[in-house]
């Protein structure tokens, strides 16, 4: 198509040349004193384009041969930049491939190759990020050979290469690079530190937030290891599973911070309300208030979410955790100078009499009717226990809390039997 174009332009062409030439009768006329030249206006007319043709020609000629040397010096830049290019390949790929020490000399070979550019007059127009990026290569190299003199020093050198406005992102990646590098050397505070200069919308990036992790953690800042876990958690950096395992290690280890009643009721704050609700959480933060010497009602309420979901089966509890249930549960019962709670007698009555074959909650009636001196009570329910009870201390806490009754009593014999009991335990 396109040739029969040019074909249709090449007859209309010589059509127009054949109509205007053929019979064209003008005449040119030059004078140059003392001569007079004649010419055709068709001669004159090709004369005219081929002296401009010729004119062109030449200016391109001249033009090419002033820029010899401007072509040269691009060449010569053409042919460091691939040098340069081919040197940073060749130190990522070592550097991925574990040869540290070739790592490290091929990115001085890109730093003096990039250097030698700036001392011929040119710059590079990415030679900020290229010289960042080098250095922060230099001292991935020397970290890994634990050569923290050499790693201190690119490191300065690369996060003042990244100053920068348009070196903004390099930057983050400098100073991420630098706390992870401070977890290495287990200083969770520079870790801690580097990170808290980041600006706050990398600080909130999945990187950021697993090394936040890991530096709370050194530094055994439950709290802030909390935090950060629940905005992975977010993030789907941790699936739901395992984020609710992690946060209720941590949970328990926030509480086990407190040192009085004052802190542990700060702690138990912290928290939000489904790490709240995890059993283990609520247990031993109802049993860390008792040893504090807490309120016993402030325990029952922080225990209520589990004993609910305990007695109504929402959700299953292993016996070890009935059981700690139980226990923290009497503890608080029996904390001297602690008024009946009507309340939660009535609910543990209820649980007791609706499953009349869970142990557990038999022994904890027992033991509840026993705090409260209803002697007779308390025997027939922890007799009742011994029949469905599947744990030996249990048991023999039994054993023991029937023979102190029978003492009371000054019924010997029985006291006796209920002692031996306890001691085949």
């Amino acid at each position: 198509m396109r040739a029969a174009l040019w074909l249709m332009a090449l007859f209309a062409i010589a059509v127009a040349s054949a109509l205007f030439a053929g019979n064209n009768p003008g005449t040119v006329t030059l004078y140059w004193a003392p001569h007079r030249v004649d010419l055709s206006l068709n001669l004159f007319l090709l004369v005219l384009a081929g002296g401009f043709l010729t004119l062109h020609l030449a200016m391109q000629a001249l033009s090419a041969l002033m820029s010899i040397p401007q072509q040269a010096r691009r060449w010569r830049l053409l042919q460091k930049e691939r040098a340069i290019h081919t040197a940073l390949l060749d130190s990522l790929s070592h550097l991925v491939s574990g040869r540290f020490i070739r790592a490290r000399k091929t990115a001085d070979l890109v730093i003096s190759l990039e250097e030698s550019v700036q001392r011929s007059g040119e710059q590079l127009a990415y030679g900020g990020r290229l010289r960042t990026l080098t250095h922060l290569i230099a001292a991935e190299s020397a970290h890994a050979l634990q050569d923290r003199i050499v790693r201190d020093a690119h490191f300065g050198q690369a996060l003042e290469e990244a100053a920068g406005r348009d070196a903004q992102e390099a930057r983050e990646g400098v100073q991420l690079r630098r706390a992870r590098w401070a977890l290495d050397d287990r200083d969770a505070p520079a870790a801690m530190q580097w990170l808290d200069q980041l600006p706050s919308g990398a600080s909130r990036r999945t990187v950021a937030l697993r090394m936040r992790f890991r530096a709370a953690r050194q530094a055994g800042e439950p709290h802030l290891a909390l935090e950060s876990l629940r905005l992975l958690t977010k993030h789907r950096a941790f699936s739901e599973v395992a984020g609710k395992s992690i946060a209720r290690g941590l949970a328990v280890e926030l509480i086990g911070t407190a040192h009085d009643t004052v802190q542990m009721q700060r702690a138990w704050d912290l928290l939000e309300r489904s790490e709240q609700s995890i059993p283990d959480v609520a247990c031993e933060a109802a049993e860390r208030l008792l040893l504090l010497g807490g309120e016993a009602s402030v325990s029952r309420k922080w225990l209520l979410p589990v004993w609910d979901a305990m007695v109504n089966d929402t959700v299953p509890l292993n016996l070890a955790l009935r059981i700690r249930v139980a226990r923290v549960l009497e503890q608080g019962f029996g904390v001297a100078g602690e008024s009946p709670d009507a309340v939660w007698l009535s609910r543990i009555e209820s649980a007791q009499m609706a499953n009349p074959r869970d142990g557990v909650l038999q022994y904890l009636a027992g033991m509840v009717c026993m705090r409260l001196n209803l002697w007779g009570k308390a025997q027939q329910l922890l007799k009742q226990s011994l029949l469905t009870l599947n744990h030996s201390e249990l048991t023999r806490d039994t054993w023991l809390a029937l023979a102190q009754m029978a003492e009371l009593r000054q019924d010997e014999q029985a006291a006796a039997d209920a002692y031996r009991e306890a001691a085949k335990r």
